[in-house]
């Protein structure tokens, strides 16, 4: 054959094990055929027009593939020699030579990268390289995992966040003593300054722009779950990491909002976590909630808390490099609010003996719209893992790794799966409940979680209003002020709750109204016995759920009505629950309920009462008023009070843990399914003569009065305190106060002031 021939054997090229000589660059001729080639290739038998032109053309399709496996082999060589460079450097350090181990860590300072130019390809091998000896990285080694931890992968490109992901899998595979070290380093990525720290890092050349946090987070949470794929045991060594990188509460709202944010991402590949990763949330913002009552007690009225901003740009799309001047600024309020808590603290304000009021009413204003926009966050979250129509689910996928164009996909899933999540989330909420919520005192709005909760099923409402009716009134070994506290929860939560029906409210006062029977009965034993009557701290339970009954009965008055039978349509007035019977004897009682329980609500069931011709109480109210000054004979009696028990009963006085919400971003959860006084209220209109009655007092010619309450349509000259609270004066209730008593169910609160007449629990 002749060796000139196209179909010759030695035309054939052989496989290339080095790189090209220059003297053999155009030896090879005619390469594989393309099917370009082969569509244009012309018969046996013809000649070929132009042979050279062919070769050329050959030959500039071939060289591409011969460079990129050129580039394949330069890899693979370099790599080699990191190899064996690594190996040395590694075995040096273990004896006592650190020359070379220092250098390789240098190659992973970032700093240095930068000034020597280091490209994120070049890293890539020195990391692709490492993978091979992962076995050998002992503890003495340390500082180059650390370094490796260290760097600020997140910010540079795709092909080096996914080799760098795939390496930190393998390394703790192989390494499980640097877990702790790489979830701590993770865990801080997750915060809002971790993103300004990689910033100023800047990364090595070849990071993606515009880059923005919400890439930046992808990235830290696709590494998470691919080390949760890799070890079962990890949520063990990461759920005290998450609460230890916790911000405190008095760094500012976008660094709350951020980490928050992610904790709950986390939930969503890490169910084991769920639990423990809420309950965190929930008791972080309890603190804020508290803080925020608190002080809000401590200053005068203040008319400088206005309206805030709710809209707002999520810092999750805000592009890295382009928030120095907002970062800036946080830094120096975060640094001001640290300064604080070490010298407000120590030095009870300082050296002024005034304190500032307007920068006090701005420090409150900030915790009120950071704990705004943490709801906000917890919500949105309920709202969208659980919704009817859809639940977003975790998808951990390789487009983690690029910036998304797109909000993660939402995909819809069975009404069985979607059931049995908010089933477990629930019940997660309602433990919470259980040992959190209901023990911390003054909360104002953390407990409307769980209420907007209960309106997504009927049963949840059961369960949470079977687990307060348990708590109040069989929990033989609960707390006093604990049992007294789901007494004032149950009473409002069934007087708000637009979505606790009609039979709903008659069982809970059916149920109140058993205990209140049963309690009288055992009281009027005693008294028949002839027995010493015990003191009001025995009674605190009775009085908390005489409260709760004048409250539901104020605002579901209505659902307790019964129809009248056939024989019973000439009857006038109304009929009630058989129940209620026992009120009457309630108010009577020698215990006088009216007198301790909370003043604003006795005089606005007192109202309600004889409006809807259910009972009268101004002849005891002004027997009570009659005995703050005279308490001769003829006046009401009251059991002895124990003189260390005054404080805890005024405090549950004036808590009730539904008031109304007022925080403007979250606020829209609660306003559909949350009921309004003003949507209950009884109107009159005699308003003027009822009012003119009551300009003596409180007496007993109000026996002649029309039936029906009266409704100011503004508020009178009554002290409110900072909070919204009405203070009722202790010695004079006045036909303004009165009045002004219905319109306070719709203000902020319808927690009075501390009265006089107090009674521990």
């Amino acid at each position: 054959m002749d060796p000139h021939s196209t179909h010759s054997q030695f035309n054939q090229r052989a496989p290339k094990s080095g790189p090209y000589m220059p003297s053999m660059r155009y030896v090879d001729s005619n390469p594989k055929i393309s099917l370009e080639n082969y569509a244009k290739r012309p018969s046996s038998k013809s000649p070929r027009p132009d042979s050279r032109a062919a070769d050329t053309i050959s030959l500039l399709i071939q060289r591409p593939i011969a460079t990129n496996s050129r580039v394949k082999q330069d890899e693979q060589f370099k790599k080699d020699m990191y190899i064996a460079f690594i190996n040395k450097a590694l075995q040096g350090k273990l004896d006592g030579q650190c020359k070379d181990f220092d250098d390789l860590v240098d190659q992973f300072n970032p700093r240095k990268a930068i000034e020597s130019a280091t490209s994120s390809s070049q890293l890539r091998l020195w990391i692709l390289a490492l993978s091979h000896v992962l076995s050998r990285l002992e503890r003495r080694h340390s500082l180059l995992v650390e370094a490796i931890v260290n760097l600020p992968w997140t910010t540079m490109d795709a092909t080096f966040v996914k080799t760098y992901t795939d390496f930190v899998g393998m390394l703790l595979s192989a390494r499980p003593e640097y877990l702790s070290l790489v979830l701590g380093k993770l865990t801080q990525g997750l915060t809002y300054q971790s993103g300004l720290q990689a910033l100023n890092a800047n990364g090595p050349e070849g990071s993606e722009s515009p880059l923005t946090r919400r890439v930046i987070y992808d990235r830290l949470h696709y590494l998470l779950g691919h080390l949760l794929s890799l070890i079962p045991t990890l949520p063990q060594t990461l759920q005290p990491l998450l609460a230890r990188n916790f911000p405190h509460k008095r760094q500012p709202q976008a660094a709350q909002v951020t980490y928050i944010r992610n904790l709950l991402r986390v939930t969503e590949y890490c169910s084991e976590l769920s639990d423990r990763i809420l309950a965190l949330i929930i008791d972080r913002t309890l603190q804020i909630d508290v803080e925020i009552q608190v002080e809000l007690e401590e200053l005068e009225e203040e008319s400088g808390l206005g309206n805030v901003d709710v809209f707002e740009f999520d810092p999750f799309d805000t592009v890295v490099g382009q928030e120095g001047d907002e970062d800036s600024d946080e830094d120096s309020d975060e640094a001001s609010d640290t300064a604080s808590d070490f010298s407000s603290d120590d030095s009870n304000d300082g050296g002024d003996d005034d304190p500032d009021l307007p920068a006090n009413a701005q420090h409150i204003q900030d915790m009120v719209n950071k704990l705004d926009s943490i709801l906000k966050v917890v919500f949105d979250h309920f709202n969208r893992l659980h919704s009817a129509t859809e639940v977003t689910v975790s998808r951990r996928s390789d487009s983690l790794l690029s910036p998304p164009t797109s909000p993660r996909p939402s995909s819809p899933i069975s009404a069985e799966a979607g059931r049995a999540v908010r089933d477990a989330q629930f019940h997660t909420l309602l433990a919470i409940f259980d040992r959190t919520i209901i023990r911390t005192f003054k909360s104002r709005y953390t407990q409307f979680l769980i209420f907007w909760y209960s309106s997504l099923d009927v049963e949840f409402s059961d369960l949470f209003q079977g687990l307060l009716v348990e708590k109040a009134l069989l929990g033989q070994n609960v707390p006093a002020v604990t049992r007294a506290a789901a007494a004032s929860y149950i009473a409002s939560f069934v007087s708000r709750a637009q979505f606790v029906d009609r039979d709903a409210t008659r069982r809970v006062v059916g149920v109140l109204c058993t205990y209140l029977k049963s309690h009288l009965d055992s009281f009027d034993s005693v008294i028949r016995a002839g027995e010493e009557p015990p003191s009001m701290a025995h009674h605190s339970l009775f009085y908390a759920i005489v409260q709760a009954v004048f409250l539901i009965f104020c605002f579901r008055w209505r659902d307790l009505e019964e129809e009248f039978d056939e024989s019973e349509e000439y009857q006038t007035g109304k009929k009630w629950i058989n129940e209620l019977n026992i009120i009457q004897r309630v108010i009577t009682s020698p215990l006088n309920p009216l007198k301790v329980c909370s003043p604003n609500v006795v005089m606005q069931f007192s109202r309600v009462a004889q409006a809807t011709d259910f009972a009268y109480c101004y002849s005891i109210l002004e027997a009570n008023k009659r005995s703050e000054y005279n308490l001769s004979a003829g006046s009401i009696p009251i059991l002895p009070q124990v003189a260390n028990e005054g404080f805890l009963q005024t405090e549950l006085h004036t808590f009730f843990p539904f008031d109304p919400y007022k925080l403007p971003r979250s606020s829209s959860y609660i306003q559909g399914v949350y009921r309004d006084w003003a949507s209950v209220a009884i109107d009159e209109e005699e308003e003027d003569d009822d009012a003119a009655e009551e300009d003596d007092g409180l007496s007993d010619d109000h026996t002649s009065a029309a039936s029906g309450i009266v409704l100011s349509s503004t508020i009178p000259d009554v002290g409110l305190t900072s909070t919204g609270r009405l203070g009722i004066p202790g010695h004079s209730r006045s036909s303004s106060n009165a009045d002004s008593l219905g319109e306070s169910f719709g203000g902020m609160s319808i927690s009075p002031q501390p009265q006089s007449i107090v009674m521990a629990s």
